[in-house]
């Protein structure tokens, strides 16, 4: 039986539009994805999806970022 939470959370984390732009891609940023999560798990928030987009940014380059619902 599937767990029934009472709040639902998004959490968004975009990769960085600089290091897209100079390098062509930058990657998510882990350490900030990390701590945002480890921050909500302290108050009681559990993943419950997550989903990696890719968007065009600026014409030419696609950006990544992660998509996190957190339930509890």
């Amino acid at each position: 039986m599937a767990e029934r939470f009472k709040e639902y959370k998004v959490v968004h984390i975009v990769e960085g539009g600089c290091g897209t732009v100079l390098v062509g891609a930058s990657g998510i940023p882990i350490k900030k994805l990390e701590a945002e999560l480890n921050e909500l798990a302290a108050e009681g928030w559990q993943v419950v999806f997550q989903v990696i987009e890719s968007k065009r940014f600026m014409l030419f380059w696609t950006r990544e970022a992660v998509l996190v619902t957190l339930g509890r």
